[in-house]
């Protein structure tokens, strides 16, 4: 390294003349250098030396798709009105009255317990009350299509003359008696043909026939 020399304010240098500069030892400098240079540590390689880089084997793992579910079977409406027809209702012996044995009329209409209430039904598909009461048909019996109707077409009796198989009437709903305080019917939408306790506060009872 060579260090600049200050030269002093004031001082001028003559036409063609040189400031006289302070010699540097460039000897020393090298040999310096060269001292340092030969006590670093040497770090060779081979010329065919050849870099190598193992990376850890890595297994993709794919989960499994969820399995679609099955779709329901289709029935054809049909077919449901079959199976309802084959397969005869199971009612409870518990919801079935006593006086239920040996009445033609209760028997046939205990046959349809479970049958669902439709308006305007008057078949095994789905009833309302006066289209269920027509089970009277299958005794020979024709009634009219309405519960005024039929109430009409009937005789009035008092509930102690009242016997199973008679009907029960009150405005807009009409039943069959059970005995005791029971009935069976087709009560109102969301429900099914059920025996049941008599709920009409002055229920008219008729006799038909």
């Amino acid at each position: 390294m060579v260090s600049a020399v200050a030269v002093p304010a004031g001082a001028a240098t003559t036409s063609g003349d040189q400031a006289a500069l302070p010699s540097v030892d460039t000897t020393a400098l090298t040999a310096s250098a060269k001292t340092v240079l030969d006590t670093a540590p040497v770090v060779t390689a081979p010329a065919d030396a050849a870099w190598t880089f193992e990376a850890p084997a890595a297994t993709a793992v794919v989960p499994e798709p969820e399995p679609e579910p099955e779709p329901e079977p289709v029935v054809s409406r049909s077919a449901q009105r079959a199976t309802v027809e084959a397969a005869p209702v199971e009612v409870a012996a518990a919801a079935v009255p006593q006086s239920v044995a040996g009445n033609a009329v209760l028997e046939i209409a205990a046959r349809y317990v479970g049958t669902p209430y439709v308006s305007g039904g008057t078949t095994p598909d789905g009833f309302d009350c006066s289209g269920f009461v027509s089970v009277y048909a299958q005794l020979g019996i024709s009634l009219p299509r309405t519960s005024s109707a039929i109430r009409d077409a009937g005789t009035v009796i008092s509930a102690a003359e009242a016997q199973p198989g008679d009907l029960i009437w009150s405005p807009g709903h009409i039943s069959i008696y059970a005995g005791g305080d029971q009935q069976i019917d087709s009560p109102r939408p969301g429900k099914t043909v059920q025996f049941r306790a008599i709920w009409q506060s002055s229920p008219t009872f008729i006799r038909i026939g």
